[in-house]
């Protein structure tokens, strides 16, 4: 009896065990997410949170009326990832590496968050002599995205196979008025890459050899570390990010919200809202230098032009980015330029 007993004993303990190593698992798994609060606490300093039709929150920075996501202010860097997009904005760990950017008429550009991390979301275009690229629309997987944006001229940035890959390639972007003809002949850079940890899909963007080969250029790939905080640190070969994974508001239970939110019918246009936030504007500062000749065939689409020279052992988030306190002579530098060839 006491024999059977044991048995049984024995293998009601083998039966449960999985379960408890299951809940085990999931309680990490659970720990490892963070929630859409982070995204709105954290970016909170920097914008405004506005409730917009058709997309619940959505995030319109503090930026220059001429400002682009993926174009002002940053620069490609090829990753085991694929092209990841480096941002000189403090903030830029999350917008430029989750969700999607889309255009407004009146307002601009604002961000829609997404729980995905990618190196970028942005769709990809080769022409003879160019490479291209612009925002993904919000809602609409790779596959859909490689047909869209491309009546959207003024939202494509397009470079010189010489240019691609150079620390202050927003020096460098030919005139809008060419891209019509550049995209009607260019084809669709559609190599993905799987992220098996998170489940996720993302385009590469141009294939290294090809990359090497037509640009004359020897590209090394740098190592993406994970950050422990929000922000990004670059040292040579090695990049530092915060990416964690993120649940999704449709997923957890319960409701996450901005401390502050606009009503999207008091948002101001961009060159309105520059006056109202201009003392607490992240400017890229310690590198800045004032090019204001423009190369034939080349657009200065942007408020500056910035050349992104990232010290080793130094934080993407100090070195070019002044929250609040800008001297006179900075100001000074800071005013809007004519916009040549635009």
């Amino acid at each position: 009896m006491k024999t059977l007993f044991k048995i049984g004993a024995v293998l009601f303990i083998i039966y449960i065990h999985p379960l408890f190593l299951v809940q085990s698992l999931s309680a990490q798994q659970q720990q490892d997410y963070i929630s859409f609060q982070v995204f709105y606490d954290e970016l909170s300093p920097y914008g405004l949170w506005v409730d917009y039709p058709n997309y619940d929150y959505v995030w319109i920075p503090n930026v220059d009326a001429y400002f682009a996501p993926y174009s002002t202010a940053g620069q490609w860097v090829l990753t085991g990832y694929g092209w990841t997009w480096v941002s000189a904005y403090s903030w830029g760990w999350a917008p430029f590496h989750y969700g999607r950017w889309d255009y407004d008429d009146y307002y601009g550009w604002f961000w829609v968050p997404d729980s995905e991390w990618g190196p970028s979301w942005v769709v990809w275009r080769k022409a003879h002599g160019y490479y291209g690229w612009a925002p993904m629309s919000p809602g609409m997987n790779i596959a859909m995205n490689f047909n869209s944006r491309y009546e959207d001229l003024k939202h494509w940035n397009f470079v010189q196979y010489s240019d691609f890959g150079k620390s202050n390639i927003d020096n460098y972007y030919v005139n809008t008025f060419t891209h019509r003809k550049i995209i009607r002949n260019s084809s669709v850079i559609n190599n993905k890459n799987n992220d098996n940890r998170r489940n996720t899909t993302y385009i590469f963007g141009p294939p290294l050899q090809q990359a090497q080969r037509i640009t004359g250029r020897t590209f090394r790939s740098v190592e993406i570390r994970d950050y422990n905080k929000p922000g990004q640190v670059l040292d040579n070969n090695r990049l530092e990010l915060y990416r964690p994974l993120v649940e999704s508001n449709r997923v957890i239970n319960q409701r996450c919200a901005p401390s502050e939110i606009t009503d999207f019918r008091d948002v101001k246009s961009p060159k309105e809202r520059v006056e109202s936030f201009r003392e607490n504007t992240i400017f890229p500062k310690d590198n800045i230098q004032d090019n204001t000749q423009v190369l034939p065939g080349r657009s200065r689409r942007i408020y500056r032009q910035y050349r992104l020279q990232l010290p080793r052992q130094q934080s993407i988030q100090n070195i070019q980015v002044q929250e609040r306190g800008l001297t006179q002579k900075e100001e000074q530098l800071h005013q809007p330029m004519n916009r040549q060839n635009k």
